[in-house]
């Protein structure tokens, strides 16, 4: 990871299960989520816990900082599901995926893709009337510890209240199928999310492949 660059990032619960069954749950990990941010230079932007998955926007200040944010939350979150549910074994389909993303539109696209997944999933018909995400904290302007807002979305407005009136403006309307469909396959792919100029420069820095095109069977990735 590339320091002070957004990730969106999404992790599976094994075999697609159910890895939230309670409030309780979905409480502890976003109070641990919180406590490991702070601790490991992280600034989450925008988040949703699904049943069976979790996407985050977040940035880390160090190369290591995600990384090792990820890890400690997911050891303690689950060895809390093994004991409360007297349960063992695995409860993540393995190491979260991610993709960097660039600024301007592809992060405030981020921020609206996760915040919208419980809709796509036709769990609620607004974003609002899920408990679990961040929307009623970027949207609304609860009150949180955990959220921290990108330079993007503070652009939007010299005031909380301008701010999150042109944030709900952005859920007047669908997001376009075609970004949809890049952030899902750079996220899946451990790719970048921007322009071929971003691609280039951060593929530099990493020493590595960052484009999409990978061979193989594309995964089902439906209403993630």
């Amino acid at each position: 990871m590339l320091p002070n660059v957004p990730v969106h990032l999404i992790q599976r619960g094994n075999n697609r299960d159910a890895c939230f069954f309670a409030d309780e749950d979905y409480r502890c990990y976003l109070d641990w989520l919180h406590e490991y941010a702070e601790s490991e230079g992280c600034c989450i932007h925008a988040y949703v816990l699904m049943t069976n998955h979790v996407h985050l926007l977040l940035t880390g200040h160090d190369t290591g900082s995600i990384g090792q944010l990820m890890k400690r939350l997911g050891q303690r979150y689950v060895q809390y599901i093994n004991r409360t549910y007297r349960r063992s074994g695995t409860l993540w389909e393995g190491r979260y995926r991610s993709c960097l993303a660039q600024d301007e539109h592809y992060v405030l696209g981020c921020y609206r893709y996760i915040e919208l997944n419980p809709v796509r999933a036709a769990m609620v018909e607004h974003p609002a009337d899920y408990r679990w995400s961040s929307y009623r904290i970027n949207g609304q302007g609860e009150s949180s510890r955990l959220i921290t807002p990108h330079k993007l979305y503070q652009q939007l407005g010299e005031t909380a209240e301008t701010r999150t009136a042109a944030y709900r403006e952005l859920f007047r309307y669908q997001l376009d199928p075609g970004l949809i469909d890049e952030i899902r396959k750079a996220t899946n792919g451990n790719y970048v999310l921007g322009t071929e100029r971003f691609e280039t420069h951060v593929a530099e820095m990493l020493g590595r492949r960052v484009s999409r095109g990978s061979p193989g069977r594309p995964r089902n990735t439906a209403n993630e």
